[in-house]
């Protein structure tokens, strides 16, 4: 098969199109014919050298594709050779075929066809085991996502407004916004030119949103914070706007808040996320949700938690790639339950910007590095 090999950690042009060897199909999984695959951020960061595959992940990049079933393993119960699927991915969906857990399929929403459903699996799984079942959104609560013209941002914006809650959204220029607000967000803001602490709270008359998904970091965090209701829920996924930065303890505790972090740490990839409520620490793996125990930094001071986690090289993340196929089948399977309804209802559709065949993969990569699409990009094989 054909597919894209990263030859160097670098720019676009790395990115290779060439001949590679069939994926070897495991028993407790399917063999897909890729349709096409949907770009993410983590792509960009796997191209440059910092985000490397899990594990016995596929070296190629791709976390998401529908397509095809071709074969399926001794043990796959449920799916059958010629379903029409999309799939959440470890890796591998940058080329014509992929294997993939049984368990990371999803069948094709009625209404949406083949090539656009190569949008959703990332996107929704994302957005619906942050938002819904870490954070706990529900309906007349007030959310914030900020990107909110990103694949992550327009997929939020239309599954919280399913869901019941109000919907706030930045973005970046005012096409963004406006399709923000076709989309059912309550309120847009500029972020280049409006305080969206000041508008967050002159809309909610100063109380601050509930939940908020964030994918800036560390140049968003203190502002996040003070934007945040009393029992408030912060769900960090990206770090574009840094790592590390110094925030206010005492804005933690009066309002019982709750952070929850995910970092792109090339030197340590984990599956835990990090949780400050009310006036103690406390660690949690997603492995074992049931299981925890206090966390204490060294030499704690008020302001000083993220920049005292960076020096010591502790990494947060609730992010879905390196998650054990047990985890992304749990996720998978309750985004079919509440997700997809909402999508055959025409309430939720993947929002798909442009296409590219496989072969211009670079060329994808350099919109998505210029921030100038909304919703998705795709590739073509």
């Amino acid at each position: 098969m054909k597919a894209i090999v990263i030859t160097t950690g670098g720019g676009p042009e790395v990115l290779q199109l060439q001949q590679v060897e069939d994926p070897e199909l495991k028993d407790d999984e399917v063999l897909i014919k890729v349709e096409a695959t949907a770009l993410n951020r983590a792509d960009t960061l796997q191209r440059k050298g910092s985000y490397p595959p899990p594990k016995g992940a596929s070296p190629y990049p791709g976390l998401e594709c529908s397509g095809t079933i071709q074969a399926v393993g001794k043990n796959v119960l449920g799916w059958r050779v010629g379903d029409q699927v999309c799939a959440l991915l470890s890796g591998g969906g940058y080329a014509e075929k992929v294997a993939v857990p049984a368990g990371q399929v999803l069948p094709i929403p009625l209404g949406v066809s083949l090539k656009e459903a190569a949008g959703l699996p990332e996107v929704a799984c994302t957005v619906w085991s942050t938002v819904f079942m870490m954070s706990r959104l529900s309906a007349r609560e007030t959310f914030l996502v900020h990107g909110g013209s990103s694949g992550i941002g327009t997929f939020a914006i239309q599954i919280a407004k399913s869901k019941g809650a109000t919907v706030f959204a930045t973005a970046g220029n005012e096409e963004k916004l406006a399709f923000c607000k076709s989309l059912g967000a309550d309120l847009c803001i500029n972020y280049k030119t409006e305080d969206f602490v000041a508008c967050v709270k002159e809309e909610t008359g100063g109380k601050g949103v509930d939940v908020i998904l964030d994918c800036i970091g560390a140049a968003y965090l203190q502002r996040n914070l003070d934007s945040l209701n009393f029992d408030g829920r912060l769900c960090i996924i990206g770090l574009q706007g840094g790592a590390v930065t110094e925030i206010k303890l005492n804005t933690l505790f009066p309002k019982r808040l709750t952070v929850q972090g995910s970092s792109q740490h090339e030197e340590h990839i984990t599956e835990h996320y990090i949780v400050y409520k009310y006036s103690q620490a406390t660690y949690i793996s997603t492995d074992a949700p049931t299981s925890h125990q206090a966390f204490a930094f060294p030499k704690l001071k008020h302001s000083h938690i993220l920049k005292t986690a960076a020096k010591n090289r502790y990494s947060f993340r609730a992010a879905l790639r390196p998650r054990n196929p047990e985890n992304k089948a749990m996720v998978v399977n309750e985004v079919e339950k509440n997700v997809w309804p909402e999508i055959v209802a025409g309430k939720v559709k993947p929002i798909i910007y442009k296409s590219f065949p496989l072969s211009e993969a670079g060329e994808a990569h350099k919109l998505m590095e210029s921030n100038e699409h909304i919703g998705k990009i795709l590739l073509v094989p």
